[in-house]
């Protein structure tokens, strides 16, 4: 039998750092927020972002408060060069959010970079090079000095160019890359050497950023190489401290937490830990960390749906259902003694103290979720396997969300109707609910045009009385869909959950879609039949809005 072999490996070198303080601080305030992912998560992705999804990424990057941006690396990237023009150019960026671009410390490149930030208020420009032991002997071939010249000259080159944009703000930051693969002492040596062309002062600092490239360590080490760090560096009141750390080891968002408690000043991550192989680190997981513990995180993190939906949009990425804080079931008990615990913690917790209810370490409500409590039945149990006899029984495979829903809407009938509930019940009840084409809207009729990349819908409907149509965009027929209601009848809709499949064999098949949005705050789910997929997948959408429509009536 095969065996891994742990012997071709060795342990991350430690130091003795015998008086370290960050085990006995607390994080008080929330750090310096950079977000990376039009960069580092945008280069991560199958498929690159395309212009429109760059912009609606930036938009709500924007929207949730994050002031330090970094949107490309346009010396190596044409789209990235053009994005950072159409920002400017646009007059896109805020008087309070500054952008940040990468570059390697080579002349041509540097050179490129200020010329794509002309005319820019504020700008971080970001200069690294590689300084592990590793990259050093094995990929550069060059001694300690060697790899500080190249630090030391991408200090110099950027000093040289802003000279010649004196109008712009500008900052500058260096990261020594796989920070933790470096010596720690010598990791300090180059830093000192670029901040000693720099000259950074008080009231004009630069940023140092400490990537965990590739981590290789448990997070208490990585918080001991910070805070040795911090103590070391020279010019330390001058020096902005950040980290980058990356989730090989599962341990980005902790390693971050224990390097703000070691000293650092700045973290930087992506929405949801989109990156390179595991990912980078999570703002949103962080920010919500900080939040449970009565920290203001300085985002706004209120609406986890829309910061879903623009994600997977624009990255073609899922988000986990156990994904920490915003997943579809984080707020959801199955167990039954969990629900005991949790509804006897509601029923005696009052408005103005401090929040004390087991398995939740937040109120859901904060998030705009409520809490779910769902029953498990088993497939032998026959009282109500929801999800289990209507794929049986039906051929209906309900997404989890629907599960979700539907077995509370199974519940309440349950303790409404004494005896068992059948499976034509459950799809009667799934059908009553969820199925409402007609009621107050209905589909007449869509025309779907794809060009460039976009698709444009023409929808004809009508409620009973007055038809109308409506035209919008958008990536899929059922955002441009969407897009049209939304500028039509002005409703804040949002996709959160969506999903599709034949009923039977053939090209000819009918087709189930189901759908979950979010509209004017409020979760609403819907389905529809068709043998077209599109027709199927707007009439889910009408009958979300009309199930809407009806609850709004009856408040």
């Amino acid at each position: 039998m095969n065996r891994f072999d742990h012997r071709k490996y060795r342990p991350a070198d430690a130091i003795r750092l015998t008086d370290r303080q960050w085990p006995d601080r607390r994080i008080l305030q929330a750090p310096i927020w950079a977000s990376v992912d039009l960069r580092d998560g945008n280069q991560a992705l199958l498929e690159p972002m395309n212009v429109e999804q760059k912009q609606r990424l930036w938009a709500l990057l924007v929207k949730l408060g994050l002031k330090e941006i970094e949107v490309g690396f346009p010396s190596a990237s044409q789209p990235d060069y053009d994005f950072v023009r159409w920002l400017i150019e646009n007059d896109r960026i805020p008087e309070d959010v500054t952008i940040q671009v990468l570059v390697q410390a080579r002349e041509a490149l540097v050179s490129r970079t200020f010329e794509a930030l002309r005319g820019v208020r504020r700008a971080i420009v970001h200069v690294y090079n590689s300084t592990s032991t590793v990259q050093r002997e094995r990929v550069f071939g060059r001694d300690r000095d060697g790899i500080k010249a190249i630090a030391v000259e991408g200090a110099r080159l950027l000093q040289q160019e802003a000279r010649r944009y004196p109008k712009t703000d500008w900052i500058f930051q260096y990261s020594p890359e796989s920070f933790t693969n470096t010596e720690w002492d010598y990791a300090v040596e180059v830093c000192d050497a670029v901040t000693e062309v720099w000259q950074p002062t008080v009231s004009s600092p630069c940023i140092i950023n400490l990537p965990a490239t590739v981590e290789s360590s448990t997070p208490n080490l990585f918080a001991d190489q910070v805070e040795y760090f911090c103590r070391r560096i020279g010019r330390r009141d001058a020096v902005i401290v950040s980290v980058h750390t990356h989730n090989d080891r599962g341990s980005a968002v902790a390693a971050a937490e224990l390097a703000l408690m070691a000293g650092a000043d700045r973290v930087e991550g992506t929405l949801l830990g989109n990156g390179e192989r595991t990912g980078n680190m999570d703002l949103v997981t962080l920010a919500m960390n900080l939040y449970s513990q009565g920290v203001d995180p300085q985002l706004d993190l209120s609406n986890p749906d829309e910061i879903i939906q623009v994600y997977t949009q624009c990255t073609a990425l899922p988000v986990h259902p156990r994904h920490p804080w915003v997943g579809e079931l984080v707020y959801t008990a199955f167990s039954g003694s969990h629900q005991d615990a949790i509804n006897k913690c509601l029923h005696q917790q009052k408005p103005n103290e401090p929040w004390q209810v087991a398995y939740l370490p937040i109120d859901p409500q904060d998030l705009g979720r409520d809490y779910q409590a769902v029953i498990r039945v088993n497939s032998q149990s026959g009282k109500g396997g929801v999800a289990f006899v209507l794929e049986r029984d039906y051929g209906l495979v309900l997404p989890r969300w629907l599960q979700v829903d539907l077995a509370r809407i199974v519940q309440q009938e349950s303790e409404r109707t004494p005896g068992e509930i059948d499976s034509s019940r459950i799809h009667a009840l799934f059908m009553q609910h969820y199925v409402r084409k007609q009621d107050p809207t209905n589909l007449i009729a869509y025309r779907l045009e794809r060009q460039d990349g976009i698709d444009r819908i023409e929808v004809q409907l009508t409620d009973g009385r007055n038809e109308h149509t409506i035209r919008g965009r958008g990536q899929g027929a059922i955002d441009a869909f969407v897009n049209a209601w939304i500028g039509a009848f002005g409703n804040h809709v949002s996709v959160i959950g969506y999903s599709e499949h034949a009923l039977e064999e053939g090209t000819d098949a009918e087709a189930v879609a189901y759908i979950q949005l979010n509209i004017d705050g409020h979760r609403m789910a819907g389905a529809a039949f068709d043998r077209d997929t599109v027709s199927a997948s707007l009439g889910a959408v009408i009958a979300a809005l009309n199930q809407a429509e009806a609850a709004r009536r009856v408040a």
